[in-house]
């Protein structure tokens, strides 16, 4: 069985492990309750996600924690699955400047008619959870131009494949190692992805829950929260890295299409790696989060760009894609 045969297996083995995931993204028993997107609206989307694109110059890098070539390593609290660091070689590709945004994202859902899916009616009310909406007010949490939390991991993957297939360009979610090389200015030694690698944290959610005010203009170059507060800027409220990206570290933790393995980098493929063919933990599959400031870790270098852990695929998160194309993208 080819490497894709095996992938496509697995990923049709996930869906039967996690029923509720893929009850919610593949289910037609409930007729539409919601408008579909327009032509209009998808090329709109379509459009921005081409424009949005930042061209990345492959390149070979050491992957993972490279502090402790110092002797002084960037994560701790025993986060061994980013140590050693292993070389290794990307080819070229593009990737997304922003997170992709819940106005985006919605446009998505509606065209795939799983938008009215995600509601609190639906009972995605829980903590940690909004409906899913976009709307056109600044100071809400759904405000279009925030970055989207996909109720799931399929979700951001189909959206990826959503675009490929509008655009005719190879989009997909980034491996972990494209994520990281871009994140580290093509490979370099900085802690985070700002305009200067320093972390200046917006004090916004630094705060008292009842004081959180969203019309306090951003201040710093990024956001690190608390993990039980689900607010975030809206996209590109920060100055970009000096590779024009925005929002690498902090506003939203980001899913990459690779297997989590907190062995991993032992096993990895020296040119474009993957890491597994398939979970590592079947009963309970993982895929790898990066820019863990998304999700509120502050200590031990949690929020550096070198951090990587696995979440359930039935986790909400954010996500950018990539263009898996060696040139730029006309």
């Amino acid at each position: 069985m080819s490497k894709s045969a095996r992938s496509i297996h697995w990923r049709l083995a996930v869906f039967g492990i996690t029923v509720t995931a893929s009850l919610l993204l593949w289910g037609c028993s409930k007729p539409n309750t919601g408008p579909r997107a327009t032509t209009s609206e998808i090329h709109d989307v379509t459009r921005k996600a081409l424009d949005n694109l930042v061209f990345v110059e492959g390149g070979t890098f050491m992957l993972g924690d490279i502090g402790v070539l110092k002797g002084r390593p960037y994560t701790g609290l025993n986060d061994d699955n980013n140590k050693p660091p292993v070389e290794v070689t990307l080819d070229s590709y593009s990737i997304s400047k922003y997170e992709t945004t819940w106005g985006d994202f919605m446009v998505y859902l509606r065209d795939v008619n799983r938008a009215h899916t995600y509601t609190v009616e639906a009972g995605f009310s829980r903590a940690g959870w909004l409906p899913f909406t976009a709307n056109n007010d600044p100071l809400s949490p759904n405000y279009f131009k925030k970055p989207a939390r996909s109720p799931n991991y399929q979700e951001a993957e189909g959206y990826c494949a959503w675009l490929a297939d509008k655009t005719g360009h190879p989009f997909a979610l980034p491996t972990e190692a494209q994520w990281e090389f871009a994140a580290r200015n093509r490979g370099q030694d900085v802690l985070y992805a700002t305009d200067d690698g320093t972390k200046r944290n917006d004090a916004y959610l630094q705060r008292p829950k009842q004081y959180i005010d969203p019309s306090i203009p951003p201040s710093g170059n990024m956001l690190s929260h608390a993990s039980t507060t689900i607010e975030r800027r809206p996209v590109g409220s920060y100055p970009p890295s000096p590779l024009g990206l925005y929002d690498m570290s902090g506003n939203v933790a980001e899913w990459t299409q690779d297997w989590y393995d907190v062995n991993a980098y032992q096993h990895l493929d020296p040119h474009n790696p993957h890491g597994p063919d398939k979970p590592v933990h079947p009963e309970k599959p993982e895929k790898v989060l990066r820019d863990w400031a998304g999700r509120g870790s502050h200590i031990a270098g949690h929020g550096t760009v070198f951090m990587r852990w696995g979440k359930p695929l039935t986790s909400s998160n954010g996500f950018r894609c990539v263009v898996n194309q060696g040139t730029p993208v006309e």
